[in-house]
């Protein structure tokens, strides 16, 4: 499932990753490259223990765990800190697949990345190209979403960014290990869950309610790991 999530941060909190963004160093994006990844991979990152990246990571953090539809996307139980990264004129990231597991340098935290996540910190307006490509059963999906958006899609998909042509991609990302492991049971849960919150919100007192609740709990029950 590929899901777009709107106004994950605020324009205010946009503004002052920006501020930090512009003030931050930045190196090369190869740093946290898997073998297969180096040799495709061309952009800038800001290093993990930067200020920066600690400041606008809580940031992040902080707003996710106050955003339903990505609770109800991700079902997360552990979110790998996140990364921030840059792409200039005539960078691009190639086709790859994202490494199964991921270790966070500092904390030595392992998260087996169920779901990757791109959140937009560039407005669409401000450079060319930049598009995350995301290949699925279903063909390649294009996103290039306003600043303050995030994007979650299956670790497992072939993915890759086109060549910026004008101006720089600014986005942070990171991966998230999900209770629910399998991208077809996340699925299912998720749809089950917004049919059930459109339900309760039209006829809040119908008994479907209540019973889909119980199926929605049932399912997680047994397809959650904690």
């Amino acid at each position: 499932m590929l899901l777009r999530i709107p106004d994950v941060l605020t324009p205010e909190q946009v503004a002052r990753c920006r501020q930090l963004l512009d003030a931050a160093e930045w190196v090369d994006g190869n740093v946290t490259s898997g073998h297969q990844s180096a040799r495709a991979k061309s952009n800038e990152q800001i290093p993990e223990e930067h200020p920066a990246a600690r400041e606008m990571g809580a940031m992040i953090l902080q707003a996710l765990s106050r955003d339903p539809r990505f609770i109800a996307g991700a079902l997360p139980q552990h979110v790998f800190p996140p990364l921030f990264n840059r792409y200039g004129v005539g960078q691009t990231f190639g086709l790859h697949v994202d490494n199964a597991v991921r270790q966070h340098r500092n904390s030595g935290l392992r998260v087996r990345t169920d779901l990757s996540a791109t959140l937009f910190l560039a407005a669409p307006d401000e450079y060319d190209g930049g598009e995350l490509i995301v290949e699925d059963t279903y063909g390649a999906h294009s996103v290039k979403l306003p600043a303050g958006h995030l994007v979650l899609y299956p670790s497992s998909s072939l993915h890759r960014v086109t060549p910026v042509t004008r101006g720089a991609r600014l986005a942070s990302f990171f991966w998230i290990q999900s209770m629910v492991r399998d991208d077809g049971e996340r699925t299912l849960l998720f749809e089950l869950d917004q049919a059930i919150q459109r339900l309760a919100g039209e006829a809040p007192d119908h008994p479907s309610v209540l019973q889909l609740t119980g199926v929605y709990h049932n399912l997680l029950r047994r397809w959650a790991e904690v």
